[in-house]
């Protein structure tokens, strides 16, 4: 039989490479650069609304009442938290709502999205599940971690820090991973569904880490160009003069 952790360690070196990814670090530290984050809050959004259809398509896969009420507590906390914190910083960024919806998605953005939806179109709803897991489990992770580094309260990310280091988003982790290690218990390790499983798992780990990875590279490149061509909200080049 098998377990989250077993998904965790069939991943080898790319969950470290995720959940302690260079952005990771820096985010932690209070040195990560603010474009870089702000590209993230904004792709991170775009990504957040495919995450919620995600969890839909949980409940119209589900075959009793009990299933489809599982996935609604991750769902309204990825609306009412997840969601309305990236949308608040962003306004503050003088972003609104429809100027960030109407953003291209990057690459990483696509690649990792569809593979989660297509993964749950394709295959049965723990597949999805596990699809899933890895954005869950490993924010817990971080949160954890980044809550033991001591940080001063004018850091500069620290609403994200409240959310993710915080006592409701880790409670609502560990629930998510008794769930999903419910289901897991059904699935002998070695057998050829309990590979699927943590084939899915880890690919969808290294999305996660170039999802870290393109805003990173995201935030170099502006910095390498003039203000003027900085990339608009509406997509559309700057007009030359």
């Amino acid at each position: 039989m098998m377990n989250s952790q077993d998904l965790i360690t069939a991943c080898g070196n790319d969950w470290a490479a995720y959940t302690q990814h260079e952005f990771i670090c820096q985010l932690g530290n209070g040195t990560l650069p603010t474009k870089a984050y702000l590209d993230y809050l904004q792709q991170d959004y775009l990504f957040l609304l495919h995450y919620a259809r995600a969890y839909a398509l949980q409940i119209y896969k589900s075959t009793s009442l009990a299933q489809m009420q599982e996935a609604l507590p991750s769902l309204r906390g990825l609306i009412e938290q997840e969601i309305a914190h990236h949308l608040a910083y962003c306004r503050a960024q003088g972003l609104t709502q429809q100027q960030i919806e109407q953003l291209r998605e990057a690459p990483g953005t696509i690649a990792y999205t569809r593979f989660v939806l297509d993964t749950g179109m394709a295959a049965d709803r723990l597949a999805l599940m596990v699809a899933q897991a890895p954005c869950g489990l490993g924010y817990g992770e971080i949160g954890q971690a980044l809550h033991e580094q001591s940080t001063s309260g004018d850091h500069p990310y620290q609403d994200w820090l409240d959310i993710y280091c915080g006592a409701t988003f880790q409670q609502d982790v560990r629930q998510s991973k008794v769930l999903l290690d419910s289901y897991l218990s059904d699935v002998p390790l070695h057998s050829e569904r309990g590979q699927s499983l943590c084939r899915i798992f880890h690919t969808a780990t290294r999305m996660e880490a170039a999802f870290w990875q393109q805003s990173l590279d995201a935030a170099k490149q502006l910095t390498q160009l003039p203000p003027s061509t900085y990339p608009r909200p509406d997509n559309k080049p700057q007009e030359s003069a």
